[in-house]
């Protein structure tokens, strides 16, 4: 957990333009997974941790590791079938009441052991971890069950023994009405606020709790409840809100001083205010856009207009956003919402930390924060959301540990 990193040219991601700007080459000291000084390459303290663990990074660029801030990413099944059937003309009404869409995933967790979610996860989380991140949230909510919900995050969670990565989880329990509840939401409500989220409080599995606010998920009215029960135990708040229509759920979210509003599409002036003034972060996910082939585009200049921090989530999911790659998502941003390349990187770094509730040791390359990083072979950290599998990332480091990408 102690390492020192040489010749570094360093893009910190620290508040200011001068965040994005490859810095000279410097050396990164990092004690206890931990930075503890940024010096010039000359400095003559450097003598004193000559006994550390070395990396010459031989002017590599060196930002904060990428933090994927909204995943679906424990799952079981496939659903390319369904891609397909959809292209060929079958609309999504038809496949969900033949057994397909959210209730196919359904199914196929319910009956997945956590030993078998774990296989299936690795190899997206291997593809995450390739493309830079350290860090990754992973939501619940194929389940609807209190057993396979907790076995969700019990399986999100053991992933941090297997790889090296950070996971951050979140209660998603309030994805859609299982089956056991038709036509009956607000029952299937009161099962998660007074059973689901109490169980996973209290046994420490979720970090937040997430709600679908949609016409096909969940009214204000419903998203209220799970929000006030989620308080009530101390677990902080993110919400899927404004994707397909305005119903103010983002508002909503604000009030309860959520850690963010992710999707987005429809959100108006009023939400982007309440975001503003609460401190949410506005979670943009262009995968599923692109996947679902939606026109509606996220309030990108009301945002910046009242600088409201934007994260990027790969929103890795069997259904809308089959993609598990940051520096894709990072493209799509800039090709399909027009963000700016430093824009996509602080939406990958010090934003989506923001995102996570992590924003005071992770995200950024500080003195004081967490030693979570990935070393890149190019020049200027546009390349990274302009150009896209050509293996330019050589080494991540993460909590102080080094370890190299192949």
């Amino acid at each position: 957990m102690n390492l020192i990193l040489t010749n570094a040219k360093l893009v910190s991601m620290v508040d200011g333009t001068s965040g994005y700007d490859p810095s000279n080459p410097c050396s990164i000291v990092i004690e206890n997974g931990v930075i503890t000084h940024l010096l010039p390459e000359c400095a003559t303290t450097l003598d004193t941790y000559v006994s550390f663990p070395h990396l010459d990074c031989k002017g590599a660029i060196v930002t904060p590791g990428f933090i994927d801030p909204h995943t679906h990413l424990v799952f079981a099944g496939n659903r390319a079938e369904e891609f397909e059937a959809r292209l060929q003309g079958e609309s999504y009404e038809s496949i969900a009441q033949r057994g397909g869409g959210i209730n196919s995933t359904v199914q196929a967790t319910r009956t997945a052991s956590v030993e078998s979610l774990i296989t299936l996860a690795l190899p997206r989380l291997d593809s995450l971890i390739k493309s830079g991140c350290t860090s990754v949230e992973i939501k619940s909510g194929y389940g609807l069950t209190l057993e396979d919900e907790a076995k969700m995050l019990v399986a999100a969670k053991s992933l941090e023994q297997h790889r090296r990565i950070r996971i951050t989880t979140t209660l998603l329990a309030a994805h859609a009405v299982p089956v056991e509840f038709r036509n009956d939401a607000d029952g299937y409500i009161e099962y998660v606020v007074s059973t689901i989220i109490p169980y996973v409080a209290e046994h420490k599995l979720a970090d937040a709790v997430d709600v679908f606010c949609e016409s096909i998920g969940f009214n204000l009215q419903q998203t209220e409840r799970v929000f006030k029960a989620a308080v009530d135990h101390g677990l902080a708040i993110k919400g899927h809100t404004e994707q397909l229509s305005n119903l103010g759920g983002t508002q909503l979210a604000a009030q309860y001083q959520a850690l963010s509003a992710d999707h987005i599409e429809y959100l108006d002036e009023a939400g982007v205010l309440a975001i503003a003034q609460s401190g949410t972060v506005a979670t943009l996910l262009p995968g599923a856009f692109y996947f679902l082939r939606e026109t509606q585009l996220p309030p990108i200049q009301a945002l910046r207009l009242h600088k409201v921090p934007m994260a990027l989530g790969s929103d890795l999911n069997p259904g809308t956003s089959p993609f598990a790659d940051l520096r894709l998502t990072m493209n799509m941003a800039c090709t399909l919402f027009r963000l700016t390349p430093e824009e996509a990187l602080r939406g990958v770094t010090c934003h989506a930390a923001q995102a996570i509730g992590q924003q005071d040791t992770l995200g950024k390359v500080a003195v004081g924060y967490t030693a979570d990083l990935a070393i890149w072979d190019i020049a200027h950290p546009s390349e990274l959301s302009y150009q896209l599998g050509m293996g330019e990332l050589k080494h991540r480091v993460v909590n102080g540990v080094i370890e190299d990408v192949h």
